[in-house]
């Protein structure tokens, strides 16, 4: 567990091995929630990298008989 200090500019570092883990680069833009009593930052993606992360996923979908 790695523990952060929050700056009087309400700033945090985040630290190198979850940088490296992440695979976060210096001005990629991370969302900031808050959930519960907790604050998640989730790394923003441009919609180009997400191309084929889906790949391989099952869209077959059983229809109603009056469904077509």
């Amino acid at each position: 567990m790695t523990v952060v200090t929050i700056s009087p500019k309400f700033q945090v570092v985040i630290p190198r091995d979850v940088r490296e883990r992440l695979g976060l680069e210096p001005g990629q833009k991370v969302q900031a929630l808050a959930f519960g009593n907790r604050i998640e930052f989730v790394p923003l993606k441009k919609a180009k990298a997400l191309r084929g992360f889906l790949r391989g996923l099952d869209t077959t979908v059983t229809r109603d008989s009056d469904r077509v």
